[in-house]
């Protein structure tokens, strides 16, 4: 039997464990085979990966890819040439888009969009507002990946709806099956510290960190598990950055109610001492909490168990958006976000290479939790017989710099991760039995991503 591609003499790791001098069989973009490489069978292509470690493919489940409409800071195309040179085998894409991603035809078009020039596979949410309450079914008929609300002011200004709405929300998605994320922040707090800080004319970049406290973040994620409890609904925080807000999470956990929660590399890397540093680069919602709070997170979030998975917020804007130029200028002047799909892995090996996590407990939070949480799983984040042939293949060991940030994939580059240094890297990236990345260069071709199918 000769089969379509073979990658042989690598580490095979999953969550169940990790197999030395082995490797995968691809037939028609399915996986045939995982195991001992004289065990494999022969192949039109054989990869010899040389003893690296090859994982299921990484699932981003929070990017911002900007398409539709705001096409200046980031494509499908651009966003999923980035994730496959990171690594990222599935990406799910954000609603705040313009259109916003509020009604069926409005996610057909996001869809659409994708087909004709992702690299890698996607996916992506819908907005829950004030205004389509009752398009809920018909968006889950399209297809829709899960739905979000975004508590807190964000970028694109999409408002969020009563607390009575998201109840009935939750009522309407729980009939769906499917889950509701938030971008939890209490926006009540954040508009009263804002304004009071710029009465007091504290400008600083750090001052729009301090403006959303740590508390507003901890009473949103409490007051959602509250209505999920009351509810029953699936419920999912994006981007928890505080150990504070992971408790909560925990303690949710622990009353049985069905929420899953996020937290981004970013978070665990750096203190809000980089806001200091490097000024409004770093500018983030939710902001990049201190020291106790980061080791809080890691202890509740990460060693507790209160996270459930690592995703980026990959949110790409110009250089004169984020103030580049000027980044401890008037803060309220710049803009949050900055991306994060080529560096996720490798600040994640890193943590691994630190002794912060296994490489089984890194695959389990970066690729099967994802798809087990958003209905992707077992066809992603698994690397099971019969499943899509995603995978990624890392050097654990390869030390290197981002020193040039212009280098990386998007349209828009700017990260405080420029300068940093980490032990490991992305060496392919495998997306459905296709090559899309290898040798430093992304080789697959725009359009070959797909929508996935979720249950």
């Amino acid at each position: 039997m000769t089969v379509d591609l073979v990658v042989r003499n690598c580490t095979v790791v999953t969550p169940a464990g990790r197999t030395s001098d082995a490797g995968v069989a691809v037939e028609d973009g399915t996986i045939v085979a995982v195991g001992r490489s004289d065990r494999l069978p022969e192949g039109d292509r054989v990869v010899d990966a040389d003893g690296d470690v090859l994982v299921p493919g990484i699932v981003d489940c929070h990017i911002h890819n900007r398409e539709p409409g705001l096409e200046y800071k980031e494509d499908w195309e651009s966003a999923t040439r980035a994730a496959a040179a990171g690594g990222v085998t599935t990406v799910v894409g954000m609603p705040n888009t313009d259109p916003v991603i509020d009604r069926p035809e409005h996610l057909e078009l996001k869809y659409e969009r994708g087909e004709a020039s992702a690299h890698v596979d996607f996916q992506s949410y819908a907005v829950v507002t004030s205004e389509n309450l009752d398009l809920i079914p018909a968006l889950d008929e399209t297809g829709v990946l899960g739905y979000k609300v975004f508590l807190g002011s964000t970028v694109g200004d999409v408002p969020p709806p009563s607390d009575g709405e998201i109840l009935e929300a939750m009522e309407r998605i729980r009939e769906t099956g499917k889950r509701l994320g938030f971008h939890e922040e209490n926006g009540e707090i954040i508009d009263h510290y804002t304004e009071r800080f710029k009465a007091a004319g504290k400008n600083d970049p750090i001052h729009h960190s301090h403006s959303r406290p740590v508390i507003a973040e901890r009473e949103a994620v409490e007051r959602m598990i509250t209505f999920a409890d009351e509810t029953g609904a699936k419920v999912h925080m994006f981007h928890v950055s505080s150990g504070s807000a992971a408790e909560a999470v925990a303690r949710g956990k622990d009353r049985d109610v069905d929420v899953t929660a996020e937290t981004t590399p970013h978070y665990l890397w750096f203190t809000e001492d980089v806001v200091r540093e490097k000024g409004n680069v770093a500018r983030i919602q939710p902001p990049i909490r201190d020291a106790a709070e980061r080791a809080k997170l890691w202890e509740t979030g990460i060693e507790g168990g209160a996270i459930d998975c690592i995703a980026t917020d990959h949110a790409p804007h110009t250089p004169e958006e984020k103030k580049v130029d000027d980044p401890f200028g008037n803060t309220w002047d710049a803009i949050s976000g900055f991306v994060g799909l080529e560096t996720e892995v490798p600040v994640m090996l890193t943590f691994v290479d630190r002794d912060r996590l296994t490489l089984e407990e890194w695959v389990r939070r970066h690729s099967t939790r994802p798809a087990q949480i958003w209905g992707m799983y077992p066809q992603k984040g698994s690397l099971q017989v019969g499943t899509d042939a995603d995978f990624t293949i890392v050097d654990p060991e390869a030390e290197w710099t981002l020193e040039n940030a212009d280098e990386l994939h998007s349209k828009n580059c700017v990260t405080p991760f420029e300068g940093e240094t980490f032990t490991g890297k992305t060496v392919a990236t495998v997306v459905r039995g296709e090559v899309v990345y290898e040798g430093g260069e992304v080789v697959g071709e725009s359009g070959y991503g797909t929508r996935v199918d979720v249950d």
